[in-house]
């Protein structure tokens, strides 16, 4: 792209996510679980404005708790710029504002919808072209996390996660998500739920084997039932993120006692995803929720995966 018709800046937009469903297998000879999940994209968004510089740079601000997220390399959206620069042969930097909707470290993919947006925001600020296939191909690289937030609504990942098939999903989810000031460490969970398991084989399907979605999973999704999707919803990562932190177990009571149809600790947590009903029983249980002390943000799925928005 000539520099006389290369964009000012570009705003993107990318969603946090719910695992609806998460199972994990044993630990490879690699370091890594295999797992089984059915992602859901919500309306917690990450909004970044990439703009021109001769170098990377990142500023964050948001509604949630910023104060964790690192502004240098160690920042997934840098690595993300800084990836599509080097295979894209791009001698350019560029400078990244992002407004963060979605908790920091608490198992909604934050950081991948960081990384995501700078991906589709950098392709766009650059020119490079490159097309969804090749764009989740480079998020691969930086996460499992990250080819779910490019393309958004209801998917099925298996392998690390990254391995996406989309899912047909009828309807609206209205779910209520609790965030936590502190967050939670993704690999000490896998390390906790690898201890608890070695102790309580029984308790688990896939500890030999390759784990799978459950079908009344895709069923509640395909038929847009909210009610055989609370009874079918699970995450395996949940017990060892309760015994980390056992005040979860309070909020989860608590949510159920206001009303909702179920409640599960997002990802490794130690966000809590309740789902509602429908629309106005989740704007009940916001209310109940925050009137106990508790941050409380009412969402819905699925919505679309990263994406430029008008300037």
């Amino acid at each position: 792209m000539s520099e006389a018709l290369a964009p000012s800046s570009v705003h993107v937009r990318a969603p946090g996510k719910i695992n609806v469903f998460f199972a994990v297998g044993g630990l490879g000879d690699d370091g890594y679980h295999e797992v089984a999940s059915a992602y859901q994209a919500v309306s917690a968004y990450e909004d970044m404005w990439a703009s021109p510089s001769d170098s990377f740079t990142i500023e964050v601000s948001g509604s949630v708790d910023v104060a964790g997220v690192p502004l240098g390399d160690r920042n997934l959206a840098i690595r993300a710029a800084r990836l599509l620069a080097d295979r894209c042969g791009v001698d350019a930097g560029v400078h990244l504002q992002v407004r963060k909707g979605v908790p920091v470290a608490g198992g909604m993919g934050g950081g991948s919808a960081d990384a995501a947006a700078a991906l589709v925001a950098c392709d766009a600020l650059w020119g490079t072209g490159l097309t969804s296939a090749q764009l989740q191909a480079l998020g691969a690289e930086l996460g499992a996390d990250v080819p779910f937030a490019l393309m958004g609504g209801t998917a099925i990942g298996l392998g690390r996660g990254e391995q996406l098939s989309p899912a047909l999903a009828r309807g609206r989810f209205d779910w209520v998500i609790v965030t936590s000031g502190d967050g939670l460490s993704t690999p000490e969970i896998y390390r906790e739920l690898d201890e608890y398991r070695a102790d309580h084989p029984e308790s688990f399907l896939w500890a030999g084997a390759s784990p799978q979605v459950f079908p009344p999973v895709l069923k509640a999704l395909r038929t847009g039932d909210a009610r055989l999707l609370a009874a079918s919803a699970s995450n395996e990562l949940q017990i060892a993120a309760i015994r980390r932190r056992l005040e979860l177990n309070d909020v989860l009571q608590l949510g159920h006692d206001e009303g909702a149809l179920t409640g599960l600790v997002s990802g490794s947590g130690p966000t809590i995803a309740f789902l509602t009903e429908d629309e106005s029983s989740a704007i009940d249980l916001q209310i109940a929720l925050s009137a106990a002390g508790h941050t409380a943000l009412h969402v819905h799925g699925p919505v679309p995966g990263a994406r430029l928005l008008a300037s």
